[in-house]
């Protein structure tokens, strides 16, 4: 070994982060597993890394004892003189041991360690990266599929994509570019392992802060997003400034901003829903686009009754049920609705 190793490791710490100091130690144990393993393990060995001349020395370290029982553990007095003359029993002294041919494996092992530690690095700074966009709404590239589990290029890493987290009936074409939300990071051997959705509900919080700057700015709020993904959502808002319709910021001119969002969740239709700290119009609205007669609540059991003309019954409460489900969902109000005339 020689200079070049340590203007290598130098570089390696300007250039990758990996202090120098943390490279040196990981070589020495790694030459010190690697020297055991060739040359016998039965020694007490310590190796040690010149960070300045960049040459490697292997030593023994051995008790000074009267009466030498084990000579890969401890060494006469007489012997360990000529070694280290102030010796006395009971030192502990290194004596050198370095092989004639332990150049090339030292070589082998520093360029191994050197190689893991920067992988290591690499896969600890890609975890940071995406530790800090968890919650975050990403683009990525579908590479493959195994199964029903589809993988995602971010660059940096591949994300999981479960049967669960995916839109029914959506498709998921290889080389096809879809923006997902990031719902969990978590830290393995192989790197960083990241969850992705396109089913989650802030999936649509993240593309309306997207698409309207006044939510983004946050002048307009979302209170809250209930959605069957794939069909429906429902999306309250409300404004903090009174000069800003938040329900027309949603929107857009000519409908432009709530049709990206619409397109980007391939069709997936979204109420909005103008939000109200007055329970009875909230779920009034919530119900939206049925007409609403008027609501009774019971607070304690945080029920809603919901009363509408018989013409109306059936918008209120939605192909299958969904309309009312989402509004439940929406306002966390139970609601039970109910026919004009009906008791």
């Amino acid at each position: 070994m020689s200079k070049e190793l340590i203007i290598a490791l130098e570089q390696i710490e300007r250039e990758k982060g990996i202090s120098k100091e943390s490279l040196v130690e990981a070589i020495e144990v790694a030459l010190t597993t690697a020297y055991r393993k060739d040359y016998g393990a039965s020694q007490n060995v310590l190796v040690d890394l010149n960070v300045k001349t960049g040459e490697i020395h292997v030593f023994a370290q051995k008790d000074v004892v009267e009466l030498v029982e084990n000579k890969f553990a401890s060494i006469s007095l007489e012997e360990a003189h000529q070694i280290v003359p102030e010796a006395q029993l009971g030192d502990i002294i290194k004596q050198e041991i370095t092989p004639k041919d332990f150049g090339r494996l030292a070589a082998q092992t520093a360029k191994q360690v050197v190689f893991q530690k920067i992988k290591e690095a690499e896969r600890e700074a890609a975890f940071q990266e995406f530790l800090d966009k968890e919650g975050e709404m990403l683009m990525g590239v579908i590479r493959r599929r195994e199964g029903t589990t589809i993988f995602i290029d971010l660059g940096r890493a591949e994300a999981v994509l479960m049967q669960k987290e995916q839109v029914p009936g959506e498709r998921y074409e290889i080389n096809g570019h879809y923006r997902i939300y990031l719902s969990s990071v978590q830290q393995s051997k192989r790197g960083p392992e990241l969850f992705v959705s396109r089913a989650h509900p802030n999936l649509v919080l993240r593309l309306f802060e997207l698409e309207v700057p006044e939510i983004y700015e946050g002048r307009v709020e979302i209170k809250s997003i209930a959605r069957e993904p794939g069909m429906r959502s429902k999306v309250a808002v409300s404004s903090r400034e009174e000069k800003i319709d938040p329900v027309g910021a949603c929107v857009g001119p000519k409908g432009v901003r709530i049709q990206a969002i619409v397109r980007e969740l391939r069709g997936e239709r979204i109420d909005i829903i103008r939000y109200s700290k007055d329970s009875q119009e909230f779920i009034a609205n919530a119900l939206s686009p049925a007409k609403i007669t008027r609501v009774q609540l019971d607070e304690k059991a945080r029920t809603a009754k919901v009363w509408v003309a018989p013409d109306q019954l059936s918008l209120a409460i939605g192909k299958e049920g969904q309309n009312a489900r989402l509004a439940a969902k929406l306002t966390n109000w139970k609601i039970d609705i109910q026919s004009e005339g009906v008791k």
